[in-house]
């Protein structure tokens, strides 16, 4: 089965059922049927090398369409962030290599250079309108569909790739672990550049519910949203939550929360739980390529308050101690997960997908244990990873760019806690400069949220034995100031 399979079934038995909801526009299941049938008889006729296409788009009811009708038709999509730099989007196209780049904005034709086939979206609207449906192709549920990017150790984009399957699965635990209905109201508040989201919404179109999508995130949007429409479920991240509370406005509406891409703070759950009596609130855990791994219900918040749940359906978690062995009981280790909604891998430079892993379990390097009830708790990245409102950074990436400049002697980036962010990127930085030169040298290099916002001038960083930058070390010389 794909992840568009259900569309035709939907506009069949409930063809006004609104499909997806934007500030712009509604659009029921027999239209929605419709524009994604035809666009992707409009990319079957195109010739293609590898089936890929490139979305450096906004969000809108155009990304999902665009995004759904290159699945059913056998393409993998890339959605690429727009608010990268120019040089960090130059880096990801070259590693992915579309065949077809659409985009929406004028300043991202300086990007020619990587991708002779840019085609604007109003120009891609206005072929897919004249399209005549045409009979397709059949695609194999493993095939892939959906590329993102995370970044390796040296800080360079990698790209995974995910089949239809892997998602096809994930879906089971929407209903499952999430109690999720067939006929929801969903509010997908966040980009869909991010898989959490985009997840949050192709399930949802999957299951036959209604996606309310914003242009962009607003918390005072949102509320204004809970009260004037039927959500049951909205998508978040904790940093999200945090400027919901803010606002200190009352919602009473039955709702489910399900929240990801940081650990969820207690307190955060308490004044939620104070402001939004009647909310039911999921926390869950996973990764861009495992997909869901373990869910904690609102039942299991009070006695159980810093574990990320217990796993998901059909889902096997084993931690391994440090001698390889299978960890006791509250023995920490590296987590292992064993699933059908794994990945199906990392694109190598010759653009293949290499195998995640030599047997059935896979790992991203999370260091945890498991309770002798059976609930997995989170220790930390087994690499330097920087948690920043639900969004990975790596300290790699950003030392590389601060680094080349002429005056930094040695830098150091880590990630110190924060009470609302999770985590703020920090730059220790041994060399003669200024703060404001450093944020200026790195505007256009990095994206925004990649910019340091705390920054530490030393006279020395120390040093492992091997001669690498201890970074435990200079946490702990940070937290000290």
């Amino acid at each position: 089965m794909l992840i568009t399979d259900t569309y035709n079934a939907h506009a069949k038995c409930h063809p006004n059922r609104i499909a997806i909801r934007t500030k712009e526009k509604t659009i029921n299941y027999q239209e929605w049927s419709q524009l994604v049938s035809k666009t992707s008889c409009w990319l079957q006729s195109q010739f293609s090398e590898r089936k890929r296409i490139g979305l450096l788009l906004p969000n809108s009811s155009s990304f999902l369409q665009i995004f759904s009708g290159a699945a059913m038709a056998g393409w993998t999509a890339i959605p690429l962030d727009i608010k990268s730099s120019l040089r960090e989007l130059e880096d990801r196209i070259n590693l992915c290599k579309p065949d077809l780049l659409i985009i929406s904005d004028q300043r991202f034709e300086c990007l020619a250079h990587t991708n002779k086939n840019i085609l604007y979206l109003s120009e891609l609207q206005e072929a897919i309108q004249e399209w005549k449906e045409i009979i397709m192709e059949p695609i194999n549920a493993e095939e892939p569909f959906y590329m993102g990017f995370t970044s390796g150790s040296t800080g360079k984009p990698k790209a995974f790739i995910r089949s239809h399957l892997s998602w096809v699965k994930s879906f089971d635990c929407n209903t499952i672990d999430f109690h999720m209905g067939l006929n929801e109201h969903v509010l997908i508040p966040g980009a869909l550049i991010h898989s959490h989201f985009l997840y949050g919404a192709i399930s949802t179109l999957f299951l036959g519910g209604t996606v309310h999508l914003l242009d962009s995130f607003s918390p005072a949007l949102v509320l204004q949203i809970l009260e004037n429409e039927p959500i049951s479920i909205m998508y978040s991240v904790p940093t999200m939550i945090e400027a919901i509370l803010k606002e200190e406005k009352r919602i009473t509406l039955p709702l489910k929360i399900f929240s990801s891409g940081a650990k969820w703070e207690n307190v955060s759950k308490a004044r939620l739980q104070t402001l939004f009596p009647s909310a039911i609130l999921y926390e869950f855990y996973g990764a861009s390529e495992l997909s869901f791994v373990s869910v904690l219900s609102q039942q299991d918040f009070i006695r159980k308050p810093t574990s990320v749940g217990r796993p998901c359906h059909n889902v096997e978690i084993k931690v391994v101690n440090e001698n390889g062995n299978i960890a006791s009981p509250n023995e920490s280790g590296k987590i292992f997960v064993k699933s059908e909604m794994i990945f199906i891998g990392y694109l190598t430079e010759n653009g293949d997908a290499n195998a995640p892993m030599t047997d059935e379990w896979m790992t991203v390097g999370d260091i945890g244990h498991l309770d002798e009830d059976g609930f997995l708790y989170i220790i930390g990245r087994e690499n330097s990873m920087i948690l920043y409102g639900g969004i990975n950074i790596f300290p790699e990436e950003v030392e590389s760019v601060l680094s080349s400049h002429p005056n930094v002697e040695e830098v150091a980036v880590i990630g110190m806690p924060d009470a609302y962010w999770g985590q703020l990127v920090t730059a220790v930085i041994k060399g003669s400069c200024e703060k404001s030169e450093l944020r200026k040298f790195c505007k256009g290099k990095l994206a925004s949220f990649k910019i340091p916002r705390s920054w530490y001038f030393v006279d020395e960083l120390p040093h492992t034995a091997g001669g690498k930058v201890a970074r435990a070390e200079v946490s702990r010389m940070v937290m000290k100031r």
